[in-house]
This record gives C-alpha cells, structure tokens and sequence, in this order.
C-alpha cells in the first residue's frame, strides 16, 4: 500500500530542467501511415507519429506571411505537430479577402481556383514543412456544401467537388499534408454524401494517395457514423465541442477503439480555452483545466493524439476585426495562454513512455468517488510495463497491480499543469494499492499517476526533448 509522505513529497519535487525541443530535420518524404494494429500514426520508417494538434481554422484567410510564420514557429516550439486549416474558411471564407486582398475562386467556381489566392496557401504550407508541422488541411468549411448555418453560399456539387479536390491533390502531393473532409458539419442527405465521397476521390486521384485522409465532423458527432466503413477514411474524428463541462469524450473514442474495421480515432474539436461554456458567458469559460481534462481522457481511451484549440486562435482575433463567439484576446497573445504550454506536458508525458503500447483499461481502477461526474481513467501497456492513471481532481483511488505480478515498481505524480513531477518509493506490487495524490479535491488538481515496471528502465515521466515532427523515438 501506497501512502502520500509530506516529507518524501518536499524532497522529491522534481522540476523540469529541458524546456528545449532537440531539433532533427524530418524526411517529409515519409508520409504518414496508420499503424500495423491500426490504433496509431506511423511514418514509412515505422517511427511512432504524435499528433499534438492546433486549431487554426482562419490561418490562410487572416494572417499575412510574417504573421503566420510567427504563429507556426510559436506552435513548433511548443511541440505541436498538426496545425488543422481551412482552404475556404468559415469566415465568409469565399468572399471576404485574405490579408492581401484575394479571394480563392473566379466567380466562386471551385474548378477556377486563384493562383494567387493559393500561392499564400502555399506559403504557408512550405513554412509549415521547414518547421516540421504537418498541416491539417481542410479543402473547405462545411457551410460550402450544407448550409445549416453560417456564410455560405453553397457552390458545390458531387461533379465540382471531384475537380477541387484532384487540383488540392496534385499541388500539395509532394508536402505534409493530412486531409481532414467535413468542416463542422454532417451529411444530412444522399446528396451530400455524394460531395463528400466525390471530393475524396479527387484528393486521392491528385495526389495518388501519398496522405491520410479524415472527417471533421459537428459538434457531439463522429465520423465513424457515416464513414467508418468508407475506403478513404483512414482514421476516425470526433468533435467533443464546447456545449458543456465535462463531455465525456473517452466514451466515444473507446467506442470507436473496439470498432470493426479497427481504425485510429482523435478528438479533433474539444473545448476551446478561453471559449464560453455553451457559447454563454453567462456559464463560465473553459479554462486550461477543461483543455486538459479532455486531452487526458482521450489519450487514455485509445486516443491517437489529441487537438487542442483556444477560442481567439483558431479565428485569428484581434482588435479590428469582427468578434465571433466572445473572443476577447488577440491571437498573438493567447498563443501562450497556459493550456497551450500544457499540451507540451501532454506530449512529453506520453513520449516518455511507448504510449503506442496503451490499452483503455478503466478496470484498472476502483473506489474513485467522482466516477459519476469526473472520473478517473486509466490504460495500461499491452506488455504489461507502465500503467497511467489520470485523476480529474486529486481524487483518492485504489489500482489493481496484478498486471505487475509482484514486481518491483517505480511510482511517481505528474503535474499536468507544469510538466514536474513527484518520485515515491518504489515498492512490489501486490493484487492492489491505494493511491493518494498531493493536496485535497477541487477542480484543476489534476494529476497523472505514473507506474513503471522498475526492470522496464524508463525515465522520469516528461523529461525528455521532443524530437521536432512528432516521431516517437525508441529510448528518446
């Protein structure tokens, strides 16, 4: 049994030393790939890929060049991977000029593409790759081709749709590209459908199948309720959204981790930091303890990575333009917004560790007293060498240890909210143990439970650099 020691804790409190990524230039060439066991990302050489993730949805149509490259580099130094971005943004994306004055079709024709329009594009895109992010691109927002809400105007048809996507295909074959469909919204009709499936047949006809391809769906839906048995779908997004405290987004995912055919799943739109809870301030706001909640819910539910976003980034807010969903910070400013520093946590946690090895295993834990509300979540390695336990609030549990069978173990607390971490005794498992985690219950006491086989030979949990482009390195 396991109990917290005032004394062991003030003598233990270790705190990061490396805050430096280890730059080592990726070969883009090595395009993503889903794994063998088709739970997470891969390159060619077979090097484990973490998707960190940023929603910068407005990024082509609002930033001039030094403004997106001194996003990018913020991003990169942070340790993200993905930047998601809209071809044809949401912001009246077909109309409304970008920062130098042009707009992405003649006529809104999609098959009379603007050069200049995607030479901007493609500026962005080749900083992107210097600074080894991949770009989550979206050929459109949905109000394109379903307008529930939004701009508009629809301009596509299954015919139009199929030649946009062969010319986004063939231009951007040979860059980091992942191609994410949808646009917050869902396929309501057959016709619908019909775009959809249209434009994926010409992304992979134009760059013959070189990148991923996934869908972004609306708020509280997932792809796999539409494509999961499409071709073209290489791995499965959801959108927890932002309409409540504590969605349980690992429901889904799980779900989808035990789903037939087996593919990656990630939650590709959580609540945003610094966005009103049910787009009404008059419920609070999502703070980084939210953002963090959902990153490590879903990452132990078999998750492959995670998508952060803040409220005033992913529309590029600042003063002189047009307030959307309360924004209230210029972008530039709420880049270091502190849920964004703790996605760099999130990453080097899990890259401490082959946190492709993970199973979802709730199992594993019992006499959580926030089951209801907030609850604890687990998963172990399938070859029974570490196991991570995340508590929502410093809540008390008991872990069954029987997958360490009676080996020594190495124990520690992870402090989500500033990357440090707490060493306790080592000890030999028993059938269980209890665990009590530093200071009492309240929200953002958040803490990771860290078990490691001791013959395992893992580092501290987070002390490592990050390897730039998010390939898991053995021993990194």
């Amino acid at each position: 049994m396991i109990k917290k020691q005032t004394t062991l804790i003030l003598l233990s409190f270790i705190v990061i030393l490396d805050w430096n990524l280890t730059i080592t230039k990726p070969a883009y060439a090595q395009q993503l790939k889903v794994s063998q066991n088709h739970h997470y990302l891969v390159g060619k050489d077979g090097a484990p890929f973490f998707w960190l993730g940023d929603t910068a949805w407005e990024l082509f149509q609002r930033l001039n060049h030094k403004e997106a490259t001194q996003y990018l580099e913020n991003r990169a130094a942070k340790g993200f991977t993905v930047i998601q971005a809209v071809v044809l943004a949401e912001l009246d994306g077909l109309n409304t000029p970008n920062a130098y004055g042009d707009t992405p079709f003649i006529n809104d024709d999609p098959t009379k593409p603007n050069e200049t329009y995607f030479k901007n594009v493609d500026f962005i895109v080749n900083k992107a790759q210097e600074l080894g992010l991949y770009i989550g691109m979206l050929p459109t927002w949905g109000d394109k081709w379903n307008k529930k809400w939004g701009v508009g105007p629809v301009v596509f048809t299954p015919q139009n749709a199929e030649i946009y996507g062969r010319f986004l295909g063939r231009r951007y074959r040979d860059k980091p590209i992942i191609w994410i469909l949808g646009g917050d919204r869902n396929p309501d009709t057959s016709y619908q459908l019909k775009i959809i499936n249209a434009l994926a047949k010409g992304l992979k006809e134009g760059d013959h199948s070189a990148h991923l391809m996934t869908y972004h769906p609306q708020g509280g839906s997932n792809s796999a309720e539409w494509f999961q048995n499409s071709d073209w779908l290489d791995f499965n997004m959801i959108q927890s959204g932002h309409a409540e405290l504590n969605t349980p987004n690992y429901k889904t995912i799980q779900a989808n981790y035990f789903r037939t055919p087996t593919k990656p799943t990630i939650d590709g739109e959580s609540n945003y930091e610094d966005h009103p809870i049910n787009w009404n301030p008059e419920n609070g706001w999502f703070t980084d303890a939210d953002v963090r909640q959902a990153a490590y819910w879903s990452m132990l539910a078999g998750a492959l990575g995670y998508t952060y976003g803040n409220n005033n980034i992913w529309q590029m807010w600042e003063p002189g333009f047009k307030v959307v969903n309360y924004a209230r910070t210029p972008w530039y400013q709420a880049m270091n917004q502190p849920g964004a520093f703790q996605m760099t946590y999130l990453r080097k946690l899990f890259e401490s560790r082959p946190f492709y090895k993970l199973v979802p295993d709730e199992n594993l834990i019992s006499g959580d007293i926030l089951h209801d509300t907030d609850q604890a979540r687990a998963a172990r390695a399938n070859d029974s060498s570490f196991v991570l336990v995340y508590l929502t609030q410093g809540q008390n549990i008991t872990v069954d240890l029987s997958i360490f069978n009676h080996k020594k173990v190495n124990a520690y607390w992870y402090n989500p909210r500033l990357g440090n971490y707490i060493r306790l005794d080592s000890f030999t498992a028993e059938d269980s143990g209890k665990f009590d985690p530093p200071s009492d219950i309240r929200k953002g006491n958040d803490w990771v439970l860290v078990l490691d086989a001791a013959d395992a030979h893992y580092p501290p949990p987070g002390q490592i650099s990050l390897q730039k482009g998010g390939f898991f390195r053995s021993g990194s």
